[in-house]
């Protein structure tokens, strides 16, 4: 069974060149325009990794960690924030809300995909 992917992100062209990559890498991928829309897909498809932008509307992407790791049906599900918001402090946020991994941009297309990939064989 194909993987799912949830991609959360406010930026059009981020949204569209993410989604082209992650089908482009097989899997199945879902997106989400803002905070609150990244929770609703999250809660309804379970999806098996969520790319979540730190900064979007209506909620942030800490918000959305924090709720989904609230959840009990959600706890477990797997997110990788990408974000601009790499000072250490922001990252300590992320990795004490429950962020499985935290990538910075700009970042390479190739170093998501693999981390994508790692992180999903090991869970």
């Amino acid at each position: 069974m194909r993987k799912t992917i949830l991609i959360a992100d406010d930026e059009k062209n981020i949204l569209i060149s993410l989604e082209f990559l992650m089908k482009r890498e097989g899997y199945l991928v879902m997106v989400a325009h803002d905070g609150q829309e990244a929770i609703d897909v999250i809660s309804k498809e379970h999806p098996d990794l969520v790319l979540l932008d730190v900064m979007m509307p209506k909620k942030t992407g800490f918000d959305v960690c924090q709720e989904v790791r609230a959840n009990p049906d959600l706890k477990d599900t797997l997110i990788l924030m990408l974000t601009a918001k790499g000072r250490d402090t922001d990252i300590a946020k992320g990795l004490a809300l429950g962020v499985n991994g935290y990538i910075i941009k700009p970042f390479s297309t190739r170093e998501l995909a693999q981390k994508v990939r790692d992180m999903l064989e090991q869970a």
